[in-house]
């Protein structure tokens, strides 16, 4: 079997890669992953949820959406408007050392690339994170 087609193969690069970093980059669509661009009353909670979630443990929020460039105004009012966090829009952050044309991210959640895998794993990737730094802080008393 392909190494990355298991999930806890997926997982543990992502939590490695926290270790290693301190923090790991999630990119994010905006149309129909965190925007209801088709009007169709869909929600989209759990995964600005997931996007708070992963803010509150420090990681780096990407939008990476193949809008033009001149929505992004737009995108950035609804985004601040409903409390959605995110660093940047289409762009590799500044702290990576090499930039191409694509966008540097170590997970993606987009409605069209496998959002429900991506999902879940990282939220067992912050599950970890968290137990990590609970036994750190155990030991840090002890």
């Amino acid at each position: 079997m392909d190494y990355f087609l298991n999930d806890k193969n997926c997982i543990e690069r992502l939590f490695n890669e926290w270790k290693k970093y301190g923090s790991i980059i999630v990119a994010y669509d905006y149309d129909n992953t965190v925007y209801d661009y088709y009007n169709k009353g869909y929600s989209y909670h759990k995964v600005i949820e997931l996007i708070r979630e992963c803010k509150q443990i420090g990681f780096h929020l990407t939008v990476f959406t193949s809008c033009n460039d001149d929505r992004f105004l737009e995108i950035k009012k609804y985004l601040e408007k409903n409390n959605i966090p995110f660093d940047g829009i289409n762009e590799t952050p500044d702290f990576i050392p090499f930039k191409g044309r694509k966008v540097y991210f170590n997970i993606l959640l987009d409605d069209r690339a496998g959002l429900s895998s991506a999902y879940d794993q990282l939220w067992k990737v912050i599950y970890s994170i968290r137990g990590f730094k609970e036994k750190q802080n155990l030991q840090d008393i002890t």
